[in-house]
């Protein structure tokens, strides 16, 4: 489920972002007394009205017995400065294989952030990174595709660990309608849980940023339940429209045992991003029980496929080619999105992952 078949068709729901739309900072830094949960959240069901609410009133938008599944991977800094020949390059890590080489992208510095993607390679090319480290590009990720390669470490680097590596000299990842850098801590959501083999995500499951300790509290005292999982996300360039590549999950059995129990009790379960999405239909049967699942996955979510397990998804706004605006039709259908996008824009919402935040639930009208 590759290529064309699995980009929205041009202008579909936003021709483009207005200008001026994308959030700079995280909400936190917006105002005096703000927290992470101070952004908005727009609500989309079906043929139904949009509504925009504050994203402290979550709990009172959802019903008991509801089940948020929420990703647990943390954000690693895998943004590293690095020297291909003559040129200044900077290193996106994106994921690691299990042959031990790392899927990367490399793009051109524009200060701390980063412009454009730039094409892999060449096969055999030395990328020079610090501490003396190396990394040698192999052959892309895909055939046709020159963005993301995979590289194979260095001796050194192989020995000492790329974890290693980001966690002396790398930074999170920054795009350039972002206003400055962030601590790595700006990334990390309440729900992260750093992996043992310094395994994590190369971008924040963003969905999950504007919960707080508090807000969980309160949805937990409301009767709604939280379950974990962990999908391991790769570079998602922002510019590049491209179906998301294979990417490392697990859904514990504790997990499957909670979706399972929740259906059967008339409970909804929703999915707390795009990748909580992803890896529960990854670990789900064609009549949508989900078993305790793990490895690689490299499902698309289509409304052609359809959706087995989930009956809501919380994710922030998306760009208008993005692929995940595919699975957002799946969940609530096109009607639900593309009045969503017209009240995002109408209303002035805020797009990316320091932005507010879009809760799709299916059509139970029955129309």
């Amino acid at each position: 489920m590759r290529g064309a078949a699995a980009v929205p068709e041009k202008g579909l729901y936003i021709p483009d972002i207005p200008p001026g739309l994308s959030a700079r900072v995280p909400a936190e830094q917006r105002g005096p007394g703000l927290g992470r949960d101070a952004v908005r959240l727009l609500v989309s069901r079906g043929g139904e009205e949009v509504s925009l609410h504050a994203f402290r009133e979550l709990p009172g938008l959802l019903r008991a017995g509801d089940l948020l599944v929420v990703n647990t991977s943390a954000t690693l800094a895998a943004a590293v400065d690095a020297r291909l020949g003559r040129e200044d390059v900077v290193v996106h890590f994106s994921t690691r294989g299990d042959d031990g080489r790392w899927a990367v992208e490399l793009r051109d510095p524009a200060g701390r952030g980063t412009t454009r993607p730039r094409a892999g390679g060449p096969a055999g090319a030395l990328v020079e990174l610090p501490g003396g480290h190396a990394l040698v590009p192999e052959e892309p990720l895909a055939a046709g595709a020159d963005r993301l390669w995979w590289a194979r470490p260095s001796p050194s680097l192989e020995a000492a660990g790329v974890p290693a590596l980001l966690g002396a000299y790398g930074r999170p990842i920054r795009y350039a309608y972002t206003e400055r850098d962030q601590p790595l801590s700006a990334y990390q959501t309440v729900f992260a849980v750093p992996a043992a083999d310094g395994a994590g995500s190369a971008e924040m499951p963003s969905a999950a940023r504007p919960f707080t300790a508090e807000l969980v509290a309160r949805l937990v005292s409301r009767g709604v339940q939280f379950a974990p999982l962990t999908l391991h996300t790769g570079v998602a360039s922002q510019e590049a429209h491209e179906p998301p590549y294979p990417e490392r999950y697990e859904v514990p059995a504790t997990t499957a045992w909670l979706v399972n129990a929740a259906r059967a009790a008339g409970g909804r379960v929703i999915a707390v991003g795009t990748t909580a999405v992803r890896a529960l239909e990854s670990a789900a049967d064609g009549a949508g029980a989900v078993r305790a699942a793990g490895g690689w996955t490299d499902l698309v979510v289509t409304p052609e496929r359809g959706v087995r397990v989930v009956d809501g998804l919380l994710t922030g706004l998306h760009e208008p080619e993005a692929s995940h605006l595919l699975m957002l039709e799946a969940v609530a259908g096109r009607a639900a999105v593309r009045r969503g996008y017209a009240e995002a824009v109408a209303r002035l919402c805020l797009w990316h992952e320091f932005g507010d935040v879009h809760l799709l639930l299916k059509d139970e009208s029955g129309h």
